[in-house]
């Protein structure tokens, strides 16, 4: 027997197998399957034939429980903004500024670059700080803005993760672990609510500033179907690459080719019921319909002026700045514009919107790169909180800042001349911030120690922060699950706490 015949016999085996399995005969293949498909959203109930009409794993899916939130923008700061310098003020550190740490708090930590036996401590000597709204919230003399909407926001100053390098550190904030091949957050929330964006995708990446580190390992869809994955947005010109038609194909020719190719997979996905097929069929419409959206979302000439310059939409940026690290072509102005439509994309029903800007990895020329950063990005943030919030959206809408980890109260000490001024990576301790979704504002939670070296009260992991956002949206994240090479794996892994406290 040839090989080539061997692999045809082999093939009608296993096919006569697979078709026993999944024939309405067998009964148990059927009833099983059409469960799985179900609950992936595939089918519309376990006792329907697959068919065109009900192949759309993004349909909108009921929550566990009622929610309070429906969108997420998840605003991240790749590289890992100082809490020390924005949203932690330590007079102690001011008073202890320029002396050593005791050994006995720095032996055994690991350090990027930082030498810690011959290193000075640094307060943020440059800055000041001031009290916002009637909540009294301390913020940096960078963030007056955001200061302004103090009293929507919740500040967590006692965040502490156990990843030490940005792209570990990253993959832990998106993907609640530090591992590759995981669904990000976005993934998870469309995989458990669907979307209700007709034309648009359920889960949207914008970028702005160097790229970050982790790069697309943190849009990714992992083990879920691959239609949950993020789609990066451009927010001038094409929308998404290769989006547009070639020149000189009509429509009508590109709907009867759609329709032909819809045809061809829907009979291959009845013989081997595999959601990717399903993802890949609701992946060509979506793509279809996006060809018009796409371009009116990204059009901003409907916007009055006033909105366009309260998020900064063609301010110009500072020519004279000193800074390298988050400086990309146009990165106040495109950051602005990633604001601006986040915002037009919540009202079109996209469920999860990833803003990612790097880097904010400020090892040395510390006030310069740090003035660049928050300039950029204080005054679209805040307009957007405020934008929501005028337009009725932020009760349903979650805005999240943050970055993979903190900085340390420590100054970089590479070279002898003293030319390096930064601070080097830390897990201990850091900041973020939250607002809207059902999250009570006003309110600053937990709190770092006297030098801003480690958590001293209420500390927060990542996945406590991933339970309490997926709560808001309706979802138990010990429910939220997806069996994958014989385990059950959650955003949360097996970790993760709720946090009432937060929770308006």
């Amino acid at each position: 027997m040839t090989s080539a015949f061997r692999e045809l016999a082999y093939q009608s085996a296993e096919r006569s197998r697979r078709e026993f399995l999944l024939s309405g005969a067998s009964g148990l293949g059927a009833v099983g399957l059409g469960s799985m498909l179900a609950a992936d959203g595939v089918l519309a109930d376990s006792n329907s034939a697959v068919s065109l009409d009900a192949v759309n794993p993004l349909a909108p899916k009921q929550p566990h429980f009622d929610a309070k939130a429906k969108a997420c923008i998840f605003i991240f700061m790749a590289g890992a903004p100082s809490h020390l310098d924005l949203f932690d003020p330590k007079p102690k550190l001011m008073e202890l500024h320029n002396q050593p740490l005791p050994e006995s708090m720095y032996k055994g930590v690991r350090f990027a670059f930082l030498k810690p036996e011959t290193a000075r401590l640094m307060a943020p000597v440059s800055r000041s700080w001031k009290k916002h709204g009637e909540c009294g919230m301390e913020l940096s003399d960078l963030l007056p803005h955001i200061g302004s909407v103090a009293d929507d926001l919740l500040l967590v100053r006692s965040m502490h993760t156990d990843q030490f390098n940005h792209h570990p550190g990253q993959l832990l904030m998106q993907c609640g672990r530090a591992s590759f091949g995981l669904p990000s957050m976005g993934s998870w929330l469309t995989y458990g609510l669907g979307s209700e964006s007709q034309n648009l995708p359920g889960y949207v990446v914008l970028t702005a500033g160097r790229g970050s580190s982790g790069g697309a390992t943190l849009w990714q869809s992992g083990f879920l179907p691959s239609v949950h994955a993020g789609v990066l947005f451009r927010n001038q010109g094409e929308p998404v690459l290769n989006l547009d038609n070639p020149a000189g194909l009509p429509n009508e020719l590109q709907r009867k080719g759609l329709d032909v190719l819809r045809e061809v997979n829907s009979q291959r996905l009845a013989t081997m019921h595999d959601p990717e097929i399903a993802s890949r069929i609701a992946s060509y419409e979506l793509a279809f319909r996006m060809q018009s959206s796409a371009p009116e979302l990204i059009d901003l000439s409907g916007e009055t002026q006033a909105t366009l310059d309260a998020y900064g939409v063609g301010r110009k940026e500072p020519k004279d700045h000193k800074a390298s690290r988050g400086v990309g072509p146009g990165s106040w102005g495109a950051f602005a514009r990633n604001c601006l439509l986040a915002r037009r994309m919540v009202e079109r029903g996209v469920r999860f919107i990833n803003i990612i800007h790097a880097s904010w990895d400020h090892h040395s020329n510390l006030d310069n790169e740090l003035t660049y950063n928050a300039g950029m990005a204080d005054q679209p943030i805040a307009a957007l909180i405020a934008d929501l919030k005028q337009r009725g959206l932020l009760d349903s809408t979650m805005v999240v800042w943050g970055g993979e980890f903190g900085r340390t109260p420590l100054g970089e000490n590479r070279n002898a001349d003293g030319t390096v001024t930064g601070r080097d990576h830390h897990p201990f301790a850091f900041s973020m911030f939250l607002a809207g979704g059902g999250i009570k504002g006003g309110q600053v939670y937990g709190e770092s120690d006297e030098i801003g070296w480690g958590v001293a009260q209420n500390p927060v992991h990542p996945n406590d922060m991933h339970a309490t956002m997926l709560q808001q949206f309706g979802l138990d994240h010990l429910r939220l699950t997806h069996r994958f090479q014989g385990r059950d794996f959650r955003l949360t892994d097996v970790a993760g706490k709720v946090i009432d406290e937060w929770v308006a």
